[in-house]
């Protein structure tokens, strides 16, 4: 049981410093505003994260829920000492993908609200400014009369 968790807990670090990696480039992808490197580049960090999660139910199953470092407490100094190096490892890897997805975020939402303001803007210049602007023929309507008029030579 301590060699499948110890492995674990290694792949989990291996996997952690490889989602890091990707992260970071993702970043840069979306720095260049490469929406289709993004996309491709998507599907591989989430099928690590699904990996990553497995990996990390594996070792709650085989603790029965105990916590790693509970665990490591029982056992002998020197595997004590591995243990622990093991998830504080773990532990700064997951901070460290925690603040570069963090990163990502802001920039992705920063990118979508400036999209979305220069949508706003160029809409904005393209709409007719009066619902009724087009007459008939596909003309462009002009107001004729800027107040209400009763009479105008109709009833």
């Amino acid at each position: 049981m301590r060699q499948i968790i110890r492995e674990s807990l290694n792949r989990q670090d291996k996997a952690l410093a490889l989602l890091r990696e990707l992260l970071e480039e993702e970043y840069g992808i979306l720095l260049s505003r490469d929406t289709n490197g993004v996309v491709s580049l998507e599907f591989a960090i989430q099928e690590l994260i699904r990996q990553i999660a497995v990996e990390k139910a594996l070792v709650i199953r085989m603790l029965g829920g105990e916590r790693v470092m509970q665990y490591a407490k029982s056992l002998p100094d020197e595997e004590r000492a591995e243990f622990e190096r093991l998830f504080q490892s773990v532990d700064n890897s997951e901070q460290s993908v925690s603040r570069q997805a963090s990163r990502n975020a802001q920039l992705s939402l920063a990118l979508l609200d400036q999209s979305t303001r220069n949508l706003q803007a160029l809409t904005s210049q393209v709409t007719p400014p009066l619902t009724g602007v087009y007459g008939r023929s596909g003309d462009m309507l002009h107001a004729r009369h800027p107040q209400a008029a009763l009479i105008s030579g109709r009833l």
